[in-house]
């Protein structure tokens, strides 16, 4: 009773048009007043406790280090370091595309800001080259959201907070599902482009490729330095975010001397408004997950999912699809604020690994930013792209097949997560 009248206000409330936030807080005070503990002071206090988190700080410092970057002049050269490295290939643009998608995932971790970089950049020079429109579009789309998988990503910092996960293993532990994700592109791209002609660039000499990997070192740094500073324990992930931003300064303003002092001003001020935004729907999921604990109802859905408790991959399963479903109608950070306080409990009692399960719901969120209805992705690719949305769910569909068969492997087989992820974090 207590699980469904949550549930039902809160679909009801976003149903009716309510922000998330708003309505994650309406649910919380309808769950205060059904168990008689509403009191005002302690709906604030807790709002307040959401966000006063350490790991939280690095949502600001991540989100100035992806602006920078994508102003700056860092997602230039990555583009033109990846054409010198696979342009030449039949269908070439979209293998620079999935590479760009790979490197860019390990600079911004912005699913939204990669996407608008590869489609403003790379389609042009698609459609000049005769690439299909719509399978172009999709592509795109479909790279752009390796993002949140691959760090720095601001959903592994959220879930590691929605789910008391560390983050330090989260970021490590995505490294190589993103590159899975990379080759799964790769190998569907072959196979749509085999009968294809379009037109393609010469292949770059040596001293080109030399040249293009000169202007784009400093930004392949940075990956190289925010991993390696986690996993030899040299900061923690809130101060990979802070050497991020710092870095992402230097190279953009004094190195590639792209970021005016205009710009930079700007990004301060978008940062800041995408982080009140980001801070303030943490709250008030924080104080919807402390009413779930005290109502109890990951009993409730324990006790609706417990005879799968003995089987975890088939729970693993039951709860992917839910979330797939979930993800298709909700925002990737709403779903894993939502749904991950609800799920954590029954994961940990079937001895799933906390870690493995915070990337797989991440993987299957991020699915969700390219599907239609809501697909944030998505939309911004139609919107930069200029094309219906008609047109770019068509050209998505066989990426999102291959996400949804990758997806299913790592399910049947958790130790192509597991046994890298250990490797990495040593």
């Amino acid at each position: 009773m207590t699980l469904a009248l949550f549930l039902s206000v809160l679909i009801i409330s976003i149903l009716a048009g309510l922000p998330v936030a708003f309505a994650l807080l309406l649910a919380a005070m309808v769950l205060m007043l059904h168990l008689d503990l509403f009191s005002a002071d302690v709906l604030a206090q807790s709002l307040i406790n959401g966000v006063d988190s350490f790991p939280l700080l690095a949502v600001p410092f991540f989100l100035v280090a992806g602006e920078v970057m994508s102003q700056g002049g860092l997602s230039t050269r990555i583009v033109k370091l990846a054409m010198t490295l696979v342009g030449h290939r039949q269908g070439g643009l979209g293998y620079v595309a999935i590479v760009t998608s790979v490197l860019l995932a390990g600079l911004s971790g912005s699913a939204v800001a990669d996407a608008a970089a590869l489609v403003s950049i790379l389609y042009p020079m698609m459609q000049k080259s005769g690439y299909p429109g719509a399978r172009s579009l999709g592509l795109l789309a479909a790279g752009g959201i390796i993002a949140p998988v691959i760090p720095p990503s601001l959903p592994l910092i959220i879930i590691g907070v929605a789910g008391n996960i560390s983050i330090a293993k989260l970021f490590l532990g995505g490294i190589a599902p993103g590159l899975m994700m990379g080759a799964a592109l790769m190998l569907v791209w072959s196979m749509m482009m085999r009968n294809e002609t379009v037109e393609t660039t010469p292949r770059a000499s040596a001293s080109e490729r030399l040249q293009a990997l000169r202007e784009g070192i400093w930004a392949l740094l940075l990956p190289i330095i925010i991993i390696g500073g986690i996993r030899f324990g040299i900061f923690t992930p809130t101060e990979a975010a802070v050497v991020a931003a710092v870095y992402a300064i230097v190279v953009s303003a004094l190195i590639y001397r792209e970021l005016s002092l205009r710009s930079f001003f700007d990004i301060l001020v978008s940062s800041a408004r995408s982080t009140a935004m980001v801070m303030f729907l943490v709250g008030a999921a924080m104080v919807a997950a402390w009413l779930i604990t005290v109502a109890q109802l990951p009993q409730q859905l324990a006790e609706l999912l417990g005879p799968l408790v003995d089987h975890p991959r088939l729970l693993m399963a039951v709860i992917m699809i839910i979330v797939l479903f979930v993800g298709m109608v909700m925002d990737l950070s709403p779903t894993i604020l939502i749904l991950v306080p609800l799920f954590m409990p029954i994961v940990k009692l079937a001895g799933i690994d906390p870690v493995y399960f915070g990337l797989m719901f991440v993987i299957n969120t991020s699915i969700g930013l390219i599907t239609p209805p809501v697909g944030t992705v998505l939309n911004v690719v139609c919107g930069v792209g200029k094309k219906p949305m008609s047109a770019v769910v068509s050209g998505t569909i066989p990426f999102i097949i291959a996400y949804l068969v990758l997806l299913a492997l790592f399910i049947a087989f958790p130790a192509l997560i597991t046994v890298p992820m250990r490797f990495f974090a040593g």
